[in-house]
Order: structure tokens, then C-alpha cells, then sequence
């Protein structure tokens, strides 16, 4: 048995602005849809952290 990470992944809705994460999508039945205005269009906010990748 796995377990989930206990960060989730935050998505912003493109209509109204709204921060959506994935445990509230999964107590509305997993479908993407934002849980204030019901628009289905979500975009996934990147981290803040900048990845550096060294060069050779």
C-alpha cells in the first residue's frame, strides 16, 4: 500500500482566480472543475523553488 505525499498539488482556476488543491477535487468526486465558480479550466501553479541544473 502507498502513500501519499502530504503535499499536495495546487491548482488556480483560469476564470475566477481561485486556488483549488487536489484533495478538495477528490472529495468532489476527482473531476477537474474549480469548486468556486465550476469553470473546468485549471492551471497548476509551479513551486516558487527555481531548479538549477549544472552545466558540464
Amino acid at each position: 500500500m502507498t502513500e501519499k505525499a502530504s503535499v499536495s498539488l495546487v491548482y488556480e482556476c483560469v476564470r475566477c482566480g481561485a486556488k483549488v488543491s487536489t484533495e478538495d477535487l477528490e472529495m468532489r468526486g476527482g473531476g477537474i472543475k474549480c469548486t468556486v465558480c465550476g469553470y473546468r479550466v485549471l492551471k497548476k501553479i509551479r513551486p516558487p523553488v527555481v531548479k538549477r541544473v549544472p552545466v558540464k
